[in-house]
């Protein structure tokens, strides 16, 4: 009898280490998807924390959008808007703009952190990809001369 009763305890040790492991990983779970808010900006785009981030983990060194009037851009600044309008708006097939319950996604609330309206129909998001290509072919005048 004193050896069932030492099985059962080792029994018990094994089942109680592995409970240990799975709600530690919950934790480290939830702590990263707590991290993942903490980059991205609600509104759109990431946080300056998130950029940072970024620049750690991939070594890239992004820049926050262009918010400024066209009247107050600077031709590099007309050249990243317009870049950015064409190659999120102006694609054939576009993403989702509206999730499952009607708010916007990630794709659609791009928009609102280079300072445009976030578009809820391709039409809208249309209008945002031809401001591109006047951007982009302002800033093509500007470079010419």
């Amino acid at each position: 009898m004193a050896a069932r009763k030492k099985a059962k305890k080792s029994t018990n040790k094994r089942r109680n280490t592995r409970l240990a492991r799975k709600s530690s990983a919950k934790r480290s779970s939830r702590k990263h998807s707590s991290n993942k808010s903490q980059k991205e900006d609600p509104k759109g785009g990431l946080t300056a924390a998130g950029r940072k981030a970024f620049a750690r983990e991939e070594g890239a060194h992004l820049k926050p959008g262009v918010t400024k009037k066209a009247s107050e851009m600077t031709p590099q600044d007309m050249r990243r808007k317009g870049s950015w309008a064409v190659r999120f708006y102006g694609r054939k097939k576009l993403p989702p703009l509206l999730d499952r319950n009607g708010r916007p996604t990630r794709h659609a609330l791009s928009a609102h952190a280079w300072g445009e309206p976030v578009p809820h129909t391709v039409a809208a998001a249309r209008r945002i990809a031809a401001k591109g290509e006047r951007l982009l072919a302002r800033y093509r005048r500007i470079k010419d001369r």
